[in-house]
């Protein structure tokens, strides 16, 4: 896998594979503090999900993330441990397909290894990240799935 370099104001989204890499402290440090609302609405974007389909997969009522968002506090462990979940996905993606549309487009689409569901939709359980992790290994390493 290949790791992006930190900026000095990367969002969670932008650095997650470095951060395992280099430092997995941090991330855990992060995600155990709470994540800011910001990180949320960044990776929304780059998976190109409406608000209330992000906020189902990492298990948050738009109601709740609105009030977070109002008064600026940081989204629970849980939430945010999901968040990463899914940014961590996301790079994986990006750094086997090259760039971000073909990763994202992937990520959304049925995939035969994963029993014809999405991976987004498949990873809404760390065991089955787990298992699109996995497919990707496979992938990048020419194995049929």
């Amino acid at each position: 896998m290949k790791y992006r370099q930190q900026s000095e104001k990367a969002t969670v989204v932008t650095e997650a594979a470095a951060a395992y890499a280099d430092n997995p402290a941090v991330a855990v440090d992060r995600i155990l503090a709470g994540l800011p609302v910001e990180e949320f609405d960044a990776l929304r974007s780059m998976l190109g999900l409406p608000v209330e389909e992000m906020a189902t997969k990492i298990g948050i009522s738009v109601a709740t993330l609105s009030r977070r968002r109002a008064k600026q506090q940081p989204l629970d462990r849980d939430h945010s441990d999901r968040l990463m979940r899914y940014a961590r996905l996301y790079w994986m993606a990006v750094d086997y397909f090259g760039e971000q549309t073909t990763a994202r487009d992937w990520l959304g689409r049925p995939a035969r290894g994963l029993v014809g569901r999405s991976p987004l939709e498949f990873a809404e359980t760390e065991m089955g990240a787990r298992e699109v992790e996995d497919l990707i290994g496979r992938l990048e390493h020419g194995v049929y799935v």
